[in-house]
């Protein structure tokens, strides 16, 4: 072991303390492990928070997006208007369902989806011929009927929701919130999550709450919840027996423990979203000087930015591997954020991508990079992060 080494600092960490684990043992002391009473709980907290008429638990965002999806009637050869600069399960809940993804490339200042094109791509695509058929995936021919635009409110910062609802609504087209990474978030004074038709939050241990693993579909829709909350536990509705089932559904239900410690997790959101706040202002402090980064900007828009993640981006010309490589050296550790979804493996395999086709997200997915974030972060801690990127790049 070298003792001289500098101690290595995580990349996240949850902020879980007493009231957390004595809500979970209480879950242990009952009966309840599955769709009890604090399901209930963790949900009527979402409703509170957003201000939505529905809230549906499930097991994961992925699996919130995917109800979502099936909700939207987003089925075989349909086409749904997206982002490639986004974790990959915004995609994969469209392919499930053997619909396109449809990309647009975003806005360089935010990662969000470039909402100029955004409507030249929904007014092509409506068009059909020639005009569709640059915006689709290589051997997908015009033809398929456009249903949804599935935004991504990336790191906790919202989209152009009304740039995004005038194009929805000149076409009919349902808007699926992928607030994934921004409960707190807001957009003009509006709650991130309840800006489309559906929204969804996720609640990984890097998130701004946690459950493990989980996830939660919000909506105004009575038609939509009702069958979101069917497609979760197996496809029974209503009035349906315990091995009766209405519809074609998934084992999407979150258990008695998660929810317990997601609902816990809620009482303390305003203090856990400070922490966060505290430690990235911290950073814009120590690192505003710093040339060869350049840091997060919120949009005028978002009223409300919920940090997820800190994200800084390389000045062109610098190596991102190497930079990698000095931090660690200094117990330092950074992360890429996003890989461009078009150049994934399967994608390239599927749809024939090629480098370029969006160049701001491969842009992006080249120079951007995570650094250690989390409430929890001491001053020390943000120090040494800040003295590594000042000796590796001052």
């Amino acid at each position: 072991m070298d003792f001289h080494a500098p101690p290595k600092i995580p990349m996240s960490a949850p902020d879980l303390g007493p009231e957390e684990q004595a809500a979970v043992l209480s879950v242990l002391q009952t009966n309840y492990l599955s769709m009890g009473p604090f399901i209930q709980q963790f949900e009527d907290s979402f409703r509170a928070f957003t201000g939505a008429k529905h809230a549906i638990a499930v097991n994961s965002g992925t699996a919130g997006l995917h109800c979502c999806v099936r909700a939207a009637g987003i089925g075989v050869g349909d086409l749904v208007l997206t982002t490639p600069f986004s974790f990959v399960a915004s995609t994969n809940v469209i392919l499930f369902e053997h619909a396109i993804p449809v990309f647009v490339d975003v806005e360089s200042s935010s990662g969000n989806i470039d909402v100029a094109q955004l409507g030249m791509a929904a007014d092509d695509l409506m068009a059909g011929g020639e005009r569709a058929k640059k915006w689709l995936p290589r051997g997908i021919e015009p033809g398929g009927k456009l249903k949804a635009i599935l935004p991504v409110d990336v790191f906790g910062q919202p989209a152009d929701y009304d740039a995004i609802q005038s194009v929805a609504d000149r076409y009919q087209l349902t808007v699926i919130e992928d607030s994934c990474e921004a409960l707190g978030g807001a957009y003009k004074g509006r709650k991130a999550g309840t800006l489309g038709d559906y929204g969804v939050f996720a609640f990984y241990p890097n998130k701004q709450i946690t459950v493990g693993e989980g996830g939660m579909i919000v909506t105004n829709d009575d038609r939509a919840a009702a069958l979101m909350r069917s497609l979760r536990n197996q496809g029974r509705s209503d009035g349906d027996t315990w091995l009766e089932h209405t519809w074609l559904g998934y084992n999407y239900r979150l258990d008695e423990m998660s929810a317990a410690l997601g609902f816990t997790q809620m009482e303390r959101l305003s203090e856990l979203l400070a922490a966060r706040a505290r430690v990235a202002a911290s950073y814009q402090e120590k690192l505003q000087d710093l040339k060869a980064i350049h840091l997060p900007q919120v949009g005028a828009d978002c009223t409300d930015v919920s940090w997820f993640v800190y994200v800084v981006r390389l000045a062109d010309g610098l190596d991102r591997n190497q930079v990698a490589d000095a931090l660690q050296a200094k117990g330092v550790p950074i992360r890429a954020y996003f890989s461009p979804i078009h150049l994934q493996p399967y994608m390239l395999k599927a749809f024939g991508y090629q480098r370029g086709d969006y160049p701001v997200t491969e842009w992006l997915g080249d120079q951007n990079m995570a650094i250690p974030f989390s409430g929890r972060m001491s001053e020390e801690q943000i120090d040494q992060v800040c003295q590594a990127l000042w000796d590796v790049l001052g």
